[in-house]
């Protein structure tokens, strides 16, 4: 009788571990960003290359590349627009090149002079 408590609590417990595998997984893949590419879009590159010390205000993105074909499974080829060099990177490595960024709309606040105020508390 002991025996068949002991499978039956071990077979519980594969199960709740099969299950909380199975939640992770999920939420883990949710925070994934699945990033697409079509051929002959403008994109940036990651420079794994700066290491540590790479300073404040050093960009860790090269580029522009252009997309000249998209693999299966994540892979870009790539080539550089001023020396048409071609290469192979994984698509986590690359980000989407925006040459014209929509402006924000700025807002025009009222401006007040503070050495000639229009009206003075009494």
């Amino acid at each position: 009788m002991q025996q068949s408590e002991l499978d039956e609590i071990r077979l519980e417990a594969y199960e709740n571990s099969k299950f909380y595998k199975e939640k992770t997984k999920k939420f883990h893949d949710s925070l994934i960003a699945k990033k697409d590419f079509v051929v002959g879009q403008k994109v940036l590159l990651y420079n794994s290359g700066l290491g540590l010390m790479s300073g404040k205000l050093r960009s860790k993105w090269i580029g522009p590349f252009v997309v000249t074909n998209v693999f299966p499974y994540g892979t870009v080829e790539i080539k550089s627009e001023s020396t048409d060099k071609g290469f192979k990177v994984n698509g986590h490595w690359l980000k989407p090149f925006l040459t014209n960024p929509s402006l924000v709309d700025v807002v025009v606040e009222e401006e007040t002079s503070l050495l000639h105020p229009t009206s003075l508390p009494p």
